[in-house]
């Protein structure tokens, strides 16, 4: 794993918002922070009406405004190491390189200019599933409440998402609430329920066990419910400092290139959500 915390950053209040967070976790792990601001070159680049030393202009102000933000986080976490950087370019395919190498990206839920557009922020959206490792989307800060939550599912991209949950439980010395939703199938009136139910719950003991004796020091709390994965999770939030979810799955837990399950989580998530694939 790289020392370095990625965070991408236009001074809007959400990208403060993963900036203080980004800082937070940088102290914890003893990492490296690396503040990226990307000025969006197809957003000015106009060939027919070109403006002059237009992007030169906009360079200069992220210069200052990045230097602001290395004082902050220079006073608030003395500690930790902090440097940063202006590009010009495409923020999402700067910040996916930039994710490979790197412990983790940081974003805000939404940020202005070319960190930002739709409900979630292009950005976010862009990067987040997207690249091999740990993407962390910030909607706001919160006051930490001592649990964090994974979703489980049963296929292979979930284990990273494990890994990475548990790490993060053992070093916050945190719970860990394991919450696996499963859909009851259409022709459920000839199941017995009942048993149906003891079976998912002996799929997820079985899916932890091995985490658990990794790291027996963790408090887990298996959960299982039958309501779709995006609103139980989105519902476990409310009193979570971050909820760990994989980029894919099948059936309940996703569909779609992030997959639907991390794409709702995403959207509508009440705190940090880390969105974590396996590197290649």
């Amino acid at each position: 794993m790289n020392d370095v915390i990625v965070v991408g950053t236009d001074g809007s209040p959400g990208a403060d918002a993963a900036l203080t967070w980004a800082a937070d976790d940088a102290a914890r792990k003893g990492l490296r922070l690396e503040l990226v601001h990307v000025i969006e070159r197809g957003t000015y680049d106009l060939p027919r009406y070109p403006i002059p030393g237009l992007l030169e202009t906009l360079g200069e102000a992220a210069e200052v405004m990045l230097e602001e933000k290395v004082r902050t986080v220079m006073a608030g976490w003395p500690d930790v190491q902090v440097t940063a950087r202006v590009v010009t370019g495409s923020a999402v395919a700067d910040l996916r390189v930039r994710a490979e190498s790197a412990a983790e990206l940081v974003v805000g839920r939404r940020g202005r200019g070319g960190f930002a557009s739709a409900l979630l922020g292009s950005v976010s959206l862009g990067v987040a599933g997207h690249v091999h490792g740990t993407v962390v989307v910030v909607r706001e800060a919160a006051a930490e409440r001592g649990r964090l939550v994974v979703g489980v599912d049963a296929t292979d991209s979930c284990e990273p998402a494990l890994a990475h949950a548990f790490a993060e439980a053992s070093l916050r010395r945190a719970a860990l609430r394991a919450l696996y939703a499963y859909a009851v199938p259409v022709h459920a009136v000839s199941l017995d329920l009942d048993r149906l139910q003891r079976a998912q719950y002996e799929f997820l003991r079985d899916r932890l066990t091995p985490w658990r004796a990794k790291h027996p020091e963790v408090d887990v709390i298996e959960d299982i419910t039958s309501v779709h994965p995006v609103a139980a999770l989105t519902d476990a939030s409310r009193d979570a400092d971050l909820i760990v979810v994989g980029n894919r799955g099948h059936g309940g837990m996703a569909s779609a290139v992030l997959g639907s399950v991390s794409h709702g989580v995403l959207h509508y998530a009440h705190c940090p959500v880390a969105v974590v694939r396996r590197h290649a």
